[in-house]
């Protein structure tokens, strides 16, 4: 599906009729729909939209047979994100990601992106352009097009809402409450690695370069859950956002069931092992840590061969973790030295900071 390519080539001084040299406008000079405006003028109409950005609503189309998927996220500077610890550019592509993530745990395809940005008047134009140009590469990325948003004037902080609609075809959606026992628990690429870049950082040490590029931009694995659904192999599916037990609880609970997974098993980066050493506290950061943004996803036991020639297909690592059990929603955990324990779900909660 053709897409747009808005920001690769566009130069600060021809986006804002500005030449080199000049004094670099505030947003404030610019104005809200002036803003809007040189958007609208550099988005090019893609696939399946009737009416882009300009009008009071986006008129789309979904492809035939296919049902809605609906994805919003908000982040709010110092709860989300640091803008010393990260780039514009870098926050423009996670923006994104994180809502194509939740299509691609549904087994979706990701078609348009809803961008709606909060930030002070005198925030520079070149920063509120290096942000677009990261949304919009990794919308371009995926196939997706940029059809509405909203701006608004901030009295502090950045407020970044993205939402993400996407289709799947009717009745082939993954949710997470179709585990069953004997299932195989199974995950992509590896984990913690966002985790321990946010420690490092809080810590005031420079993590690895590997290991910032996955937290700062991290991978929607959208071919992969597209594939899972098409090929009916995932009995259940969600993306790791708030850690692998916070998230495997949440198909745990939906699904009834309980989970059984080998700490031995847990898939770490070369970088992770590195950088977290011997330290028992950073190595719990592969189970509880948060924003690796894999999948994490159950497979039927006459599936999982299917799953592991997937996995060779797109040269990507799915690792199986453990198996699902007869119960209602508990995990344990078998560790290096053989004992099985409860695990302690430890899932961020905004309300509940304890």
């Amino acid at each position: 599906m053709a897409c747009y390519k808005i920001w690769e080539s566009v130069r600060l001084d021809k986006l804002l009729g500005c030449a080199w040299g000049e004094t670099l406008l505030k947003l404030s000079k610019l104005g809200e729909f002036g803003l809007i405006e040189q958007i609208r003028k550099s988005v090019r109409v893609g696939p399946g939209v009737h009416r882009g950005i300009g009008d009071d609503a986006a008129e789309v189309s979904l492809p035939e047979g296919h049902h809605l998927l609906t994805s919003t996220d908000l982040l709010i500077e110092e709860i989300h994100f640091r803008r010393d610890w990260t780039s514009f550019e870098d926050l423009g592509h996670k923006a994104v990601a994180v809502n194509l993530s939740d299509i691609a745990a549904m087994g979706g395809i990701p078609h348009y992106l809803y961008l709606g940005l909060a930030c002070p008047g005198e925030t520079d134009l070149d920063d509120i352009n290096a942000f677009l140009k990261g949304a919009l590469d990794e919308a371009e990325h995926h196939n997706v097009t940029l059809v509405g948003g909203d701006t608004c004037r901030s009295p502090g902080p950045w407020m970044i809402s993205v939402t993400v609609e996407g289709s799947t075809p009717a009745h082939q959606s993954i949710g997470r409450d179709g585990a069953h026992p004997e299932d195989l628990i199974m995950v992509s690429g590896t984990l913690g690695d966002s985790a321990l870049v946010l420690h490092l950082l809080s810590d005031g040490k420079e993590p690895e370069a590997t290991l910032l590029a996955r937290h700062h931009r991290p991978t929607a694995q959208v071919e992969l859950g597209r594939l899972l659904g098409e090929r009916r192999l995932a009995s259940a599916m969600i993306d790791i956002s708030d850690g692998l037990a916070s998230d495997l609880e949440h198909i745990l609970q939906a699904s009834q069931v309980d989970g059984f997974i080998e700490e031995s098993k847990l898939p770490l980066s070369e970088a992770f092992l590195r950088s977290a050493g011997r330290e028992p506290e950073l190595r719990e950061l592969a189970l509880y840590g948060g924003e690796d943004y894999e999948l994490l996803f159950t497979v039927a036991p006459g599936k999982v061969a299917d799953v592991e020639a997937l996995s060779v297909e797109l040269e990507l690592p799915i690792t199986s973790l453990g198996v699902i059990q007869k119960g209602s929603g508990a995990l344990s955990l078998q560790d290096k030295t053989g004992v099985v324990r409860p695990i302690l779900v430890r899932g961020y909660d905004h309300f509940c900071r304890s």
